[in-house]
């Protein structure tokens, strides 16, 4: 699955739907910064993204986050990794944290038992279609799910925190 910049955009905007007037400032970013923001956006609370967002330079943006310890965790990649995380292009064999960066948190998460490996979990997303081709990552009170032409969930098997399953199903129960 490949998502555009704008189509990042709009889930993050839509994610902003919840009436937070700091989270419209996610459109003033440059896109490099769009992009290492999303991708660590799963690793900050509510409070920390808005303190992101109202500082006013991208230097000062980029040091919150180096502050915050998270700067690593997408820039310890090469670009051509980053790049599969902000096309959200997860594959078989990608840690959790790369998972987390490309998807965001997941809809519902279960561990589970039975498999060869010390910890197995099950990550269930939600994802909307559209006519022209998009597909949305679901995000709750979003405003594009009523154009959506089709409701589809991924299921992701971590083994030890590596993807070793990925699943599409039809509908999201």
């Amino acid at each position: 699955m490949k998502r555009t910049l704008s189509m990042l955009l709009l889930v993050a905007l839509a994610a902003g739907a919840t009436g937070c007037s700091w989270e419209k400032r996610v459109k003033n970013l440059s896109d490099a910064e769009f992009d290492h923001y999303y991708a660590l956006r799963p690793f900050m609370e509510d409070a920390q993204r808005k303190t992101y967002l109202k500082l006013k330079t991208e230097e000062e943006r980029n040091a919150y986050l180096k502050e915050l310890g998270i700067w690593d965790y997408f820039y310890k990649y090469d670009a051509a990794e980053r790049d599969d995380i902000v096309a959200g292009d997860v594959q078989v064999g990608w840690t959790k944290d790369k998972v987390l960066m490309a998807w965001g948190r997941p809809h519902d998460r279960q561990k589970l038992a039975g498999r060869q490996a010390q910890r197995s979990e099950l990550l269930i997303y939600r994802f909307e279609g559209h006519e022209d081709g998009s597909i949305l990552i679901w995000e709750p009170n979003s405003k594009t799910e009523y154009k959506a032409v089709r409701f589809f969930r991924r299921e992701v098997i971590l083994d030890d925190d590596v993807v070793t399953e990925i699943a599409e199903k039809n509908g999201w129960e």
